[in-house]
């Protein structure tokens, strides 16, 4: 009967033995388990830090890193594609974009970034290539910004416009759109058009200084040559008075762009050296 009493209990001991055993397992892989998704969350922050806060030069030095460590990861080379064209290194992007793009788990936004590259560098044939293999569901405001820009580059005007007037409605910052499609009327002669759209982009965004700039030109070439009625620094201003008068100077208004110019002089609170030269050849011109 002891002896019974005694095999009990070295059983449940070794019971009790290999159920903390367990526990310890258990604690351990949760532990374990626990870091690892500590550190998935520190490498996604420092990921997006890099992809947008830091410098771009260190952004590409730092996937560049982790590509070389870990190169079947998608998500690294797609960084580090995306932090060359963030640095102005479209070239240089477009193999990573091309090794993104094969990859097996690759997105149709994969392929509109990889075209957004190819037109950074001229090669809008390759580009309008790329895009035509993005199934026509997939809808985003890139994809359709990128098939305006592609359609503007063919002179193929109508698919264009309609290209242009749908992202600028899948957009909450139509601005920078709004101005290309300005400036594809202005280059197609539609300058009332154009200084509409103009004016709609400087509307959404009073920072866009390029979007006034064309707004001047599309008003000189209906030579209107007052400045518009928008929000506009003295620096500003002193530019786009530079820019109506030259625009007048070309079309023939010499006398009223050398005006302009001395406007543009005046009106800049530092010494403007670009409107100063433009004034003088002028005036060399008109003496020889």
């Amino acid at each position: 009967m002891r002896r019974s009493k005694s095999v009990l209990s070295t059983t449940a001991l070794l019971a009790i033995i290999v159920s903390l055993s367990a526990c310890q397992k258990d604690s351990e892989s949760d532990v374990n388990r626990a870091i690892q998704e500590v550190n998935a969350i520190d490498e996604s922050n420092m990921s997006d830090i890099m992809l947008t806060v830091a410098d771009p030069q260190e952004a590409v030095a730092y996937f560049s890193r982790s590509v070389s460590e870990q190169p079947d990861r998608i998500d690294l080379q797609r960084n580090l594609a995306r932090s060359l064209i963030r640095a102005k290194q479209p070239r240089e992007a477009l193999p990573v974009w091309e090794t993104v793009t094969g990859h097996p788990d690759a997105t149709s936004d994969d392929s509109v970034d990889y075209a957004d590259a190819l037109i950074r560098v001229g090669r809008w044939d390759e580009a309008e290539a790329i895009l035509d293999t993005v199934p026509p569901t997939f809808e985003s405001y890139k994809r359709y910004r990128l098939e305006a820009m592609v359609a503007d580059s063919n002179r193929e005007w109508d698919r264009a416009d309609a290209f242009y007037e749908t992202a600028s409605g899948m957009t909450a910052k139509p601005s920078g759109v709004l101005n290309n499609w300005g400036f594809s009327k202005l280059t197609r002669g539609d300058f009332s058009e154009a200084e509409q759209l103009f004016v709609s982009a400087i509307r959404r965004d009073p920072t866009l200084f390029t979007a006034k700039n064309n707004l001047v030109l599309a008003r000189a070439a209906q030579r209107n040559y007052q400045m518009p009625v928008i929000d506009m620094t003295q620096v500003e201003r002193a530019q786009l008075l530079h820019t109506a008068g030259l625009s007048a100077v070309k079309q023939g208004d010499v006398t009223l762009g050398k005006g302009l110019l001395q406007e543009a002089i005046d009106t800049h609170p530092q010494h403007f050296e670009a409107a100063v030269r433009s004034l003088r050849a002028l005036e060399n011109n008109a003496t020889n």
